[in-house]
């Protein structure tokens, strides 16, 4: 009788377990466990399958990311002039970055979308971050859980 319990229980076990482990793993799309590369257009608004909306945001296989862990000048709308500029600058270069070869994408923290809906990710390439790239190149800056005007 309780071996037929056993086995129900061990399975949830191994479930729940594998659920823990995997989440604290890098997520990497179907293409990139392939070694394929992924090609990234731009898609400034709207919805797409692997593009670039700006320099913190991207679609990848159909889902909307957030780069967590940085912020980067608006581009539609921006505010100014110089927010405009510096905005399609880090946009141009998120792009070259992430056509450059594959990376990783990662789930960090305890919250998984933010008030958009998008998922909060970090994306990384041998172990660095492209958007602490993003920030030493003066396109982006850290992510200090609000919103700094760039004007």
């Amino acid at each position: 009788m309780a071996s037929r319990f056993l086995f129900p229980a061990l399975l949830a076990g191994v479930v729940t377990a594998g659920g823990a482990i995997g989440f604290a793993w890098p997520i990497h799309t179907e293409a990139q466990a392939e070694g394929r590369a992924v090609h990234f257009s731009l898609c400034h608004s709207g919805g797409g399958t692997n593009c670039v909306v700006d320099g913190d945001t991207i679609w990848l296989a159909g889902v909307k990311i957030r780069i967590m862990d940085i912020d980067a000048p608006e581009t539609h709308p921006s505010k100014c002039p110089m927010e405009a500029d510096l905005g399609g600058k880090a946009t141009a270069r998120l792009q070259a970055l992430l056509n450059a070869g594959s990376f990783n994408v990662e789930s960090r923290g305890a919250r998984d979308t933010d008030k958009y809906g998008r998922q909060l990710r970090v994306l990384t390439r041998k172990g660095r971050s492209l958007g602490a790239k993003l920030v030493e190149e003066g396109l982006a800056r850290e992510w200090g859980g609000a919103r700094r005007p760039w004007c």
